[in-house]
């Protein structure tokens, strides 16, 4: 597994697993730049160990920001943009990788860089570029967050005109407040435990695949079309590590986007303590 630090926006960006990702996300290279480089305490716990309404009330403060558009002066079939998102008023620097990330998430070319580089830029581009019944969604939501982390999960879904369904992507952005950075798996593992990591991450996925009916229909057959793929799309969250993947990287497109729980209980002496339940 390649090593994963996020110490600049760069980094977490360019783990984007869209097939733009090689060339368009460079242009996030210094949006964090200022952003600092330390990690947690190592005798403080991020995640608490009861959690009840900790996330809510020691959280840092958000925001909603909704709304859906029609392209101005269409009639009939009209391209159409939602907005299901949040800001964080005491965090602009996040505010903006979370409206940067999605805009580019948008992506569906790797021949060039997108032409935009925030959600306002994405909506000009698209109404000038966008068939009849193109439509795109730009989702994020915090899945969990107390005093001293906040997990996103950041979603867009697009649909072209023609296409037999839509295209979703999906990822995580994890944000230590106090260090002010997005951490990234080689931040939260202890040295050299990459390996262990994965092994957790494919023991989770067996698991899943019990309980999936469509793979135990033909468990050797859906193996073979369907094999494991390690991925650091992870959330850090009360339960354990969450990690997500996108329609066909584990399953076909009608599983939606697998999750798999790692629990805290298999991660002892793989993450850091400070990333463990106290």
């Amino acid at each position: 597994m390649s090593r994963f630090l996020f110490d600049s926006p760069m980094t977490w960006l360019a783990s984007l697993r869209r097939p733009l990702r090689a060339c368009a996300l460079a242009a996030a290279a210094g949006l964090l730049a200022a952003c600092a480089s330390g990690g947690p305490p190592a005798n403080i716990s991020l995640i608490p160990a009861e959690t009840g309404d900790i996330s809510s009330k020691d959280g840092v403060f958000t925001q909603p920001v909704k709304w859906e558009r029609v392209k101005p002066g269409c009639k009939g079939d009209c391209p159409s943009i939602k907005v299901d998102s949040i800001v964080f008023p005491g965090i602009p620097r996040l505010t903006e990788l979370v409206d940067h990330a999605l805009a580019i998430m948008t992506g569906v070319s790797d021949s060039q860089r997108p032409a935009y580089a925030t959600i306002a830029e994405y909506e000009e581009y698209f109404w000038k570029t966008a068939a009849p019944r193109d439509s795109a969604v730009l989702a994020a939501k915090t899945r969990y967050r107390n005093r001293n982390l906040t997990a996103i999960e950041l979603n867009t879904w697009q649909y072209f005109t023609g296409s037999a369904h839509g295209i979703s992507a999906t990822q995580f952005l994890n944000w230590d407040n106090t260090a002010g950075k997005v951490l990234g798996l080689a931040d939260i593992l202890e040295p050299g435990k990459s390996g262990a990591y994965v092994a957790a991450l494919q023991e989770a996925h067996r698991r899943w695949l019990q309980s999936n009916p469509a793979a135990q229909e033909d468990p050797e057959g859906y193996r073979r079309m369907w094999p494991f793929q390690p991925s650091e799309n992870f959330a850090i969250t009360d339960q354990g590590l969450v990690v997500k993947y996108d329609s066909y990287q584990i399953a076909p497109y009608s599983s939606g986007q697998p999750e798999l729980l790692i629990p805290y209980s298999e991660l002892r002496g793989i993450l850091k303590p400070a990333y463990i339940p106290a």
